[in-house]
């Protein structure tokens, strides 16, 4: 007869191990509860099943049979069936959140496994990357703003491709963006204007180094007599705002907006599609009005010191206009600038003295007006009508004029006899015979 085959865990042989040595005298019941973690009244049942089953009272009670926690079959089937239906390409833990809602109460852990043996989603394996060292949060909110861009299908198929431009608090993971069609200046101006008019003026600002935050080109030769370094808008923006502009060197610098974007990429896709978002309009009222705060509840955390870094705007600093176009023109002697070849001219009731000829700034602010920077007034502009190339009126020509131009000249044809035809004959004056006696 073979000898029977116990299987005992690590934690079930470390159990044996210590109530021999209870059993042998070696240690008390009380010490060996400590060592166990267990009660004395615990130890004191295992001794009892150790005298009469043996080695075998040290098994779990639950091994080979279904948990008693486990969910039925007939739920399992309906949580699996609303997955297939409605979040077929959700992760657990999404899904888990719309089935709670749904009524179908299951934790995150157990829909993944289900997902996993029915085949709806793949146990993701994490592959070798590059080491970064990690970076502590800041303490304060509003010390370091992280600012960049993201374009993806966010809309699907109902809508165009766009661009979500973030903003995310280093300290506390807030955020504020908007979806736009172009990665443009005006865009990143107007979501500028949303963080500052919510938060007030952060310290810093921490993006990549795309062209809209610097100019990668050498200094021209008028910036250097100048002693002026070439500024973008944004860049020019900033510094007026005392806003300090940190550029990242690698994404991985500016881990905390990418995983954000990751996140979103994943769950606020879903949330519009469940939503029906189908515009850019639709899209900007869902995120800024409804995902903001729930990300607010879900992902911020508290930051480490109560201090709001923020700082408030001045009087001086006017948004309207800072965050505009800006260009240098030169006016002219009638008192207009050209500007993407079209002509702006300063209204007869705001020409002041030394504005003819003089070097001003030429602004195009959000709303679309035109303003001219003087000194320290703004005078605005109004566009003046391309100039007419037709020929002039009639009145300022003699009568008749305009009609000889417009008729084609006549031929001429020189006659047999006039000097042009004649042919050319070169002749020679005659010369007297020089002195020689002269010369000597």
């Amino acid at each position: 007869m073979e000898p029977e085959r116990i299987e005992l865990s690590q934690r079930e042989r470390d159990r044996l191990k210590i109530l021999d040595q209870v059993e042998q005298g070696h240690l008390s019941q009380v010490e060996a509860a400590r060592r166990l973690r267990l009660s004395e009244r615990q130890v004191r049942r295992l001794q009892v099943r150790m005298r009469t089953e043996g080695d075998r009272g040290l098994v779990h009670r639950l091994r080979g049979r279904p948990s008693n926690r486990k969910i039925p079959d007939k739920r399992q089937q309906r949580i699996l069936a609303r997955v297939r239906g409605r979040y077929a390409d959700f992760g657990p833990t999404l899904a888990a959140e719309h089935l709670k809602q749904d009524g179908l109460t299951v934790s995150r852990e157990t829909l993944r496994q289900l997902m996993v043996a029915a085949g709806l989603w793949r146990s993701r394996r994490r592959k070798v990357k590059a080491v970064h060292v990690w970076r502590e949060r800041r303490a304060a909110l509003g010390e370091l703003v992280m600012w960049d861009s993201s374009p993806d299908r966010w809309l699907e198929d109902r809508g165009p491709l766009c661009h979500l431009i973030l903003m995310i608090n280093d300290a506390t993971s807030r955020l504020w963006g908007r979806f736009a069609a172009h990665d443009s200046t005006e865009e990143n101006f107007q979501v500028l204007q949303g963080w500052l008019r919510r938060y007030g003026r952060p310290l810093a600002y921490y993006t990549d180094q795309h062209s809209l935050f610097v100019i990668n080109r050498p200094v021209q030769l008028g910036e250097q007599l100048q002693g002026q370094r070439p500024r973008t808008q944004i860049g020019r923006a900033l510094e007026e705002l005392d806003i300090e502009w940190i550029g990242a060197h690698s994404p991985q610098a500016k881990g905390r907006i990418e995983n954000a974007f990751g996140t979103l990429q994943d769950r606020l896709v879903k949330e519009m599609r469940l939503a029906g978002i189908s515009s850019l309009a639709q899209a900007n009222d869902y995120f800024q009005l409804v995902f903001v705060p729930f990300w607010e509840r879900r992902f911020a955390v508290a930051p480490r010191s109560p201090q709001n870094a923020h700082r408030s705007l001045g009087r001086e600093q006017r948004l309207e206009q800072i965050l505009s176009w800006r260009v240098s023109r030169r006016v002219t002697s009638d008192y207009t600038v050209s500007w993407e070849g079209q002509r702006w001219g300063v209204p007869r009731e705001q020409v002041q003295a030394g504005l003819r000829g003089a070097r001003v700034d030429v602004e195009r602010r959000m709303d679309g007006s035109h303003w001219l920077r003087f000194g320290k007034q703004y005078l605005p502009l109004r566009p003046c009508p391309a100039p007419s190339r037709s020929p002039s009126p009639s009145g300022l020509r003699p009568a008749g004029l305009a009609e000889r131009k417009s008729q084609p000249k006549p031929k001429c044809h020189p006659p047999a006899n006039h000097p042009w035809r004649k042919p050319w004959k070169r002749t020679f004056l005659p010369c007297e015979k020089p002195d020689i006696s002269t010369l000597r």
